[in-house]
Order: structure tokens, then C-alpha cells, then sequence
């Protein structure tokens, strides 16, 4: 399988990855150890970003203003934001190719919330769901539909909404509307398409207690993954063990693989029927 993705080293709090032709240094608060690779490879990159006084980037004249990468099977577009996001977060890599092994096909109905620029949205209309995708940001909703013709899908049956998490659940409980599946990656603090503030540490137990709400009577999955700092996989088997002591429980680190050493990237676990 084609794969654009590549971590090639870490450490000192930061990361170098290839993303196609592209290579870029980017903090990584958790690579605490030192780089394998010398210095002046590092300095090489195309570009890089860091932090140290506010977000800036270097180099960023050497990029494209959007390129197209492929990793797990989907094509992205991709392209340098001004808090040195790209577009993907590939950490998800697993969680894209468990998608689809799974298999969420026969019309099954998935929602993804909080959803970024789609990377589980075409993984699971890639193997034939229909999909409502979920996202609080216009921009990001239009990027994910862009990788959705990236990828064919442009006619597949995927809802694009624009909405509060919340909100949006509650109508979709009152509608009677029900989900066989259900992905969500909730920021640690975002705010709504109408200005709402999500707080995970705050927030977290009605998000689920509202995903718990809209499952069908034979669910498939709920997957659930986070980039909070604190949350481990243990709390998150916690949490959903206590929701559907029925499922069995899948959990751990996702990390960006590579040459040399892991680097970690969040958590996951996965409640499975």
C-alpha cells in the first residue's frame, strides 16, 4: 500500500516527518529523548514550525499552498496552517485501517464528530457506510469534502455538517435518528459553529452520554480517541467500561511510526460489539 508518511526522526521536543516530497520539523511536546539523526539533517527540512514566540513558521515560502499526500489507502490534501496543522493527523493511521478491515459497509449509518479534515469519514464510506460527518469549523467541513472527491467520494452518502456537537446530537436524538457506529476525537478546548465553549475535562461525560443515546439497537463500535494531555488509555477504558459494560474494550497509545523510536501522539480506545 502506498504510504506518503513518513516520521523520520524525533527528540528535543520535536519531530521530523516527510509528508510526500515534503519534509518538516514540528514540535512534539512528549519527544523528550534525543534525535538520531545530526543536526544538519534537521536543518535541511523545507520548513519548520515552532512555538517558542507564539506560532511561526520557517521556511514556509518553500512549501505549496495545498499538496495531495496518500497514507492508509486515503488521499489528503494537505497544506500548512498558521498553528502548523497540515491537515492530517496521521497517529490516526491505525485507527483508519481498523475502519475499514472492520468494515462498516451494507448501508451501516456512522457518525464521526469532531472530524476534522475526514480521515475516518472516508475510511468509513471507503467501505460502504453512509456517513454523517461532523465538525464545528465551515473551513474544515469544505477541506474534508475536498478530500472526499480526492478519494471519489464526492457522490457517496455522506452528511456535511456544520453544528455544535451537542446541539446537533440532542436534534438527532429527538429525531429519532439512530447510528450503528460512532467515531469522535474531542479537542481538549474548542468552541462551537455558534461560539460554544467545549471543555473535554467539563464535557466529555454528556458528549457520551449523548453518543450512548443515539447508538442503534445492534451497534458496531464507538470509537473514541483524544490528544488531551492526561487522559491515558486506562481512563478512557474507564469511562466507556462504566457506559457499555457489555462491549469489549480496546485501548492504548497511538504514536507516529517510523525510523527509530515511537513518538507518542494521544489515546485510544474503542468500545466493540
Amino acid at each position: 500500500m502506498k504510504d506518503d508518511y513518513e516520521l523520520l526522526d524525533s527528540g528535543d521536543g520535536r519531530k521530523l516527518e516527510r509528508f510526500g516530497k515534503y519534509v518538516l520539523a514540528r514540535p512534539c511536546s512528549q519527544a523528550l529523548w534525543r534525535p538520531s539523526r545530526p543536526t544538519a539533517e534537521w536543518n535541511r527540512a523545507d520548513a519548520s514550525f515552532d512555538r517558542e514566540d507564539g506560532n511561526r513558521w520557517h521556511g514556509r515560502t518553500n512549501l505549496p499552498k495545498e499538496w495531495t499526500i496518500e497514507t492508509a489507502g486515503i488521499k489528503f490534501k494537505l497544506g500548512g496552517t498558521d498553528f502548523g496543522h497540515l491537515g492530517i493527523f496521521p497517529e490516526q493511521r491505525a485507527q483508519w485501517k481498523w475502519i475499514m478491515e472492520r468494515g462498516t459497509g451494507n448501508g451501516e449509518r456512522v457518525l464521526n464528530l469532531f472530524a476534522y479534515s475526514g480521515g475516518s469519514t472516508m475510511a468509513s464510506a471507503l467501505g460502504g457506510a453512509e456517513v454523517c460527518h461532523l465538525d464545528a469549523s465551515k473551513g474544515m467541513v469544505e477541506w474534508a469534502r475536498e478530500n472526499a472527491r480526492l478519494n471519489g467520494l464526492a457522490d457517496a452518502p455522506i452528511r456535511w455538517i456544520v453544528d455544535d456537537a451537542h446541539k446537533f446530537m440532542k436534534r438527532e436524538i429527538r429525531r429519532g435518528r439512530r447510528y450503528d457506529a460512532i467515531i469522535l476525537d474531542p479537542p481538549t478546548f474548542g468552541r462551537g459553529a455558534g461560539g460554544e465553549m467545549y471543555k473535554i475535562e467539563r464535557d466529555l461525560k454528556e458528549t457520551l452520554s449523548l453518543v450512548r443515546d443515539l447508538l442503534s439497537d445492534k451497534p458496531r463500535f464507538v470509537l473514541f480517541s483524544s490528544h488531551t494531555p492526561g487522559l491515558s488509555p486506562i481512563v478512557a477504558e474507564n469511562i466507556l467500561g462504566q457506559l457499555w459494560p457489555k462491549a469489549s474494550l480496546e485501548s492504548g497509545e497511538m504514536t507516529l511510526d517510523g525510523e527509530g523510536l515511537k513518538c507518542p501522539s494521544g489515546i485510544f480506545c474503542r468500545a466493540i460489539w
